[in-house]
C-alpha cells in the first residue's frame, strides 16, 4: 500500500488513551473476583474497557478514511477492512479484533447485561490484544505517516 496521509497526532492521542486505560485495567487484575464486582471497581473497570475500545476504533477509522474509495460504517466492518488492506494480520482482524468490536457494542448497547464476571475474567486474559493491535500500528505508522 503506497503511504496515506494520516494524523498523526490524532492516531498517537488514541494511542496514549488505549495505553492509560489498559494500564488501569491491568492494576485490577490483582483484585479478587469479590473487590472486583463491587460497584465502583466494575464501574471503572467498564469505563477504562469502554474508552479503550473506543480509541481502537477510532485509529481504525481514521486510517481507512485516507483509503481512496472505502467507507466503513459498523465496528466490525472496520475490524474486517483493517485487515483486508494488511494493516493488521487478517488473523488477527477476523478472530480477536471482530471480538473487539463485538463486545464494544455489547458494552454500548447491552450494557445491563455485562456481568461482573464476564468482564473480571476480560480484564484477567484478554488484555494483551490491545497490546497486538498497538504493535500493528506503530508499525503502520513508521511505514504511512507522511505528517505530524
Amino acid at each position: 500500500m503506497n503511504k496515506i496521509d494520516i494524523n498523526k497526532k490524532l492516531i498517537i492521542d488514541r494511542i496514549d488513551i488505549i495505553q492509560k486505560s489498559v494500564e488501569r485495567l491491568k492494576k485490577m487484575r490483582k483484585m479478587s473476583q469479590g473487590k472486583f464486582a463491587l460497584e465502583d471497581n466494575f464501574a471503572i473497570a467498564e469505563h477504562n474497557l469502554r474508552r479503550a475500545l473506543e480509541a481502537v476504533f477510532d485509529i481504525g477509522s481514521h486510517i481507512l478514511s485516507r483509503i481512496p474509495h472505502v467507507q466503513v460504517s459498523a465496528y466490525k466492518e472496520i475490524a474486517q477492512k483493517l485487515g483486508e488492506y494488511k494493516i493488521i494480520s487478517k488473523k488477527f482482524a477476523e478472530n480477536n479484533l471482530t471480538e473487539m468490536a463485538g463486545y464494544r457494542n455489547r458494552l454500548t448497547h447491552f450494557y445491563f447485561d455485562v456481568t461482573p464476571l464476564e468482564m473480571y475474567k476480560i480484564v484477567k486474559k484478554d488484555l494483551g490484544d490491545f497490546d497486538t493491535f498497538l504493535n500493528y500500528i506503530k508499525v503502520f505508522l513508521s511505514h504511512h505517516s507522511k505528517r505530524k
